[in-house]
């Protein structure tokens, strides 16, 4: 059709030589079927998100008070230290539109997606970090960083598809040398060498432009469409390559150490998967104070909660259908044991971001993280009553310090709340049951 066909290329010259990018699918070439800083611009808002597994047990986790100062039960009694820095949202839905209950999914993919999955295999739609990613993260040196303290790759919540997700880094020495290795550009160094193979990428890139005008006339409606979203992860893959050509502005907050010295076991003994937690949450928010990425994903365990206790023979998951309730507690106090050292976790992520200064404030000032899990009342493994948190003023934009019942509305309006913040022009997000167009104005500035 018109001289195109699948090995067509966008031609171009550079330095006297011919340099050539393939084309993505398009209509015509298929079958009717379709089948075969310191410049004085104000800080970067930044967004994030961290999960752990298996919810809470409502009778010691769920305040009784809401808005600020909140009481703390048991279960989340060591969120005190960072309180004013957060805000707790309970009483949400997952509503799976006629679809089963999913265990260990379901939930975390309508928090992430908007939309209820209809097999363990679906994800519904692009998961709300990459749609942010696309929205703000194009200029940097990774669009987003994703990493888990579980050391299991599977251990992700980021996705563009059902069959692309974003694996995250596992082990802290691997992360540290893919974000402060040889190729860290350093913003505080005294001197700056352009890499040559990103000066090689970014010509050939350039060097393809020409021949995209005459293609856009030749193609039908539909594969200007395609087209148009292909040469923009182009553009986006040129800005990140100026990023990298480009001297950085001086950041104060970039202090990268000399990497981690502590040598962990693997498993999942709940005291290692804290000092693991704690390394990579180290350094991811080293990798977002010197600007490397303006989203980012932590994973403290997994969604089916698998950590262990020292003496105790059944891991977390396990311990939700087999522990009994005790008759004094009222709940499954192991189970629940869990579930403090997970908000232990999160205390610990929050405190970082908030430990580093930044222009006249900190680093939590200028982030918004939102927190996810993958059911409500772990025992049963409800996706009613889900849990969920922010962190961070998001540059201003977001209040700090509330508990807000969600009055059993669909969870989904946290995630399109985020979403609005950050500046994504959408008029509603999810689908069916899910779908909303409100807001959680309780947060808002």
């Amino acid at each position: 059709m018109n001289g195109f066909n699948r090995r067509r290329v966008l031609r171009g010259m550079l330095n006297g030589g011919a340099v050539s990018v393939a084309l993505p699918f398009l209509n015509c070439f298929l079958n009717g079927n379709g089948t075969a800083l310191a410049s004085g611009e104000p800080m970067p808002t930044r967004f994030g998100t961290w999960s752990w597994g298996l919810g809470m047990t409502e009778k010691v986790f769920v305040p009784k008070k809401t808005g600020a100062n909140y009481d703390l039960p048991e279960e989340i009694a060591s969120l005190k230290p960072v309180q004013n820095h957060i805000n707790l949202f309970t009483n949400a839905n997952a509503f799976r539109d006629n679809y089963d209950n999913l265990c260990h999914y379901t939930g975390w993919v309508i928090l992430r997606t908007g939309s209820a999955p209809k097999d363990g295999n679906d994800i519904p739609g692009e998961t709300i970090d990459v749609t942010i990613a696309n929205q703000i993260g194009g200029a940097n040196r990774f669009k987003s960083l994703t990493a888990t303290a579980t050391t299991e790759v599977r251990s992700t919540h980021s996705y563009q598809n059902s069959t692309t997700p974003n694996l995250p880094d596992v082990t802290p020495l691997d992360f540290y040398t893919r974000l402060f290795g040889p190729e860290f550009p350093d913003p505080n160094a005294k001197d700056f060498t352009p890499d040559p193979r990103i000066m090689v990428r970014k010509s050939v890139l350039s060097g393809v432009m020409d021949d995209t005008r005459g293609l856009m006339r030749k193609v039908g409606a539909e594969d200007k469409a395609r087209l148009d979203q292909y040469f923009t992860g182009l553009r986006q893959l040129e800005q990140q390559f100026n990023q990298r050509l480009t001297k950085p502005e001086p950041i104060a907050a970039c202090q990268p150490n000399d990497g981690p010295k502590e040598v962990l076991p693997p498993g999942r003994e709940t005291e290692v998967l804290a000092a693991r937690h704690r390394i990579m949450t180290e350094l991811m928010v080293m990798a977002v104070a010197c600007d490397q990425t303006r989203v980012f994903n932590m994973h403290y365990t997994t969604r089916a909660g698998d950590a262990t206790k020292a003496g105790y023979e059944k891991p977390h998951h396990t311990a939700t259908h087999e522990e009994p309730i005790d008759d004094v507690l009222g709940y499954q106090p192991t189970v629940s044991w869990f579930t403090r050292r997970a908000m232990e976790a999160w205390a610990t992520y929050v405190q970082a971001y908030a430990n580093i200064q930044e222009g006249d404030g900190t680093l939590l000032d200028n982030v918004l993280i939102y927190a996810t899990t993958d059911h409500g009342y772990a025992r049963i493994h409800s996706l009613d009553g889900m849990p969920m948190f922010t962190a961070g003023r998001a540059g201003g934009r977001m209040k700090t310090g509330l508990h807000v019942d969600m009055g059993a509305t669909t969870g989904v309006r946290l995630g399109y709340t985020a979403l609005r913040t950050m500046g994504v022009d959408t008029p509603s997000w999810g689908t069916k049951s899910n779908a909303t167009s409100k807001e959680v104005g309780e947060i808002l500035v």
